[in-house]
């Protein structure tokens, strides 16, 4: 099967998708849309995962509900925890159980309304913190797992996941390396074994810069072998569509190459001559905006969106995990969200991970899960138009 046939299933196989993604335009008011009011009792409550309850995730919710913006939220996980990480950060913090995610409404503020999660490990709370755990890791899959089963049902609008660490889920024996390999198993439990899944991507992104991902976690090594035709089309098709979904109908998609200044016409490897440039030509035939293989260490300042610098790309294709988030998270990991495009409802995520080192001191920084709340209560609103 040649480029052309291969960029028709492609096109078809995202053209059957019902995905729940990505982000609206550089601005709301340059797309022509403003960001629906959040908080509305009409949306299910949004589902926020405890995270790995050795690291910060516990922590950073807690003081998420110190403020107005918890309310509607409902976190998924264990009460115990939640009320250690409440004494954590302060003290002074109601934390509820309850029965169904609906009850999220009826808590009065500041308060937590924490969401059971059965199975999980009895003795959660000696895990010790800021160390790989495999209870942690049993209990952050199983927060996962059911936060997609409430999705599934509408019983929750959206998931907001807090930082998972790798290294105890693989301890606990969960067969995927991170949250999105996860979420994209979860989402689709019909697919038989072996079969494909449907694609998923990352975006990581903050007001100035987004970047999705070919790849995501696995070596380098791996990695450039999983630069195929097929991944890169799948991936430039996966961004245009989800970023017209959200209030961008032609978004300007710019695509990084591989290697160092984009091969140099072959003299530093050949795949963006073989590969990325024949994808890039497949999805402009489809109606795509886009254009590269651009250097990887020029094209994110181009297409950096600051006071005085318009940025001249809506989102850049990133060949590996590392080439993609350093730009965004050099910005500031406090601003960053990141985001699944795929997925059949709405998932944000904190662009930070576990930070064992400071955690149970208090001092964990909550602002990238406000901001990942944020974004999933723009994205939900925006969908349901």
């Amino acid at each position: 099967m040649g480029p052309p046939e291969k960029a028709l299933r492609l096109t078809r196989q995202l053209s059957a998708m019902t995905s729940a993604p990505c982000v609206a335009g550089r601005d709301s008011r340059q797309c022509g849309m403003t960001p629906p009011a959040s908080n509305s009792r009409r949306h299910a409550p949004i589902a926020l995962t405890m995270g790995d309850v050795c690291g910060i995730g516990p922590e950073v919710i807690a003081k998420l509900f110190r403020s107005p913006q918890g309310t509607g939220c409902v976190v998924l996980g264990d009460v115990s925890v939640m009320r250690r990480a409440a004494t954590f950060t302060g003290g002074m913090l109601v934390v509820a159980r309850v029965d169904r995610a609906a009850e999220a409404w009826d808590v009065p503020p500041n308060c937590v309304p924490v969401l059971q999660v059965a199975g999980l490990p009895r003795d959660l709370l000696d895990a010790p913190i800021g160390r790989i755990d495999a209870r942690a890791g049993a209990a952050a899959a199983a927060c996962i797992t059911h936060a997609v089963e409430l999705a599934h049902s509408g019983e929750v609008t959206a998931i907001v996941t807090a930082p998972i660490h790798k290294e105890s889920l693989a301890a606990a024996g969960v067969d995927h390396p991170g949250h999105t390999e996860m979420l994209q198993a979860l989402a689709a439990p019909g697919t038989a074994r072996g079969a494909p899944l449907p694609p998923v991507r990352m975006m990581l992104a903050n007001d100035e810069l987004r970047t999705v991902l070919v790849t995501i976690h696995m070596s380098l090594r791996r990695a450039i072998d999983a630069v195929t035709f097929d991944a890169v089309l799948e991936t430039i098709l996966l961004a245009h569509r989800s970023a017209a979904r959200w209030g961008m109908p032609t978004p300007r998609i710019a695509v990084a190459g591989l290697n160092p200044h984009a091969g140099e016409g072959g003299l530093f490897g050949d795949e963006e001559l073989r590969i990325i440039a024949p994808a890039i030509a497949a999805a402009r035939a489809d109606g795509v905006d886009v254009s590269g293989p651009f250097a990887p260490d020029t094209v994110f300042m181009r297409a950096r969106d600051a006071a005085g610098h318009p940025g001249e790309f809506d989102i850049v294709i990133a060949m590996t995990h590392d080439h993609g988030l350093i730009p965004v998270k050099y910005l500031g990991v406090e601003h960053g969200v990141n985001v699944t495009l795929g997925l059949p409802f709405v998932r944000t995520s904190p662009d930070h991970g576990t930070a064992f080192d400071i955690a149970g001191t208090g001092r964990a920084d909550e602002r990238s899960l406000v901001a990942a709340l944020t974004m999933a209560r723009r994205l939900v609103g925006f969908q349901s138009q």
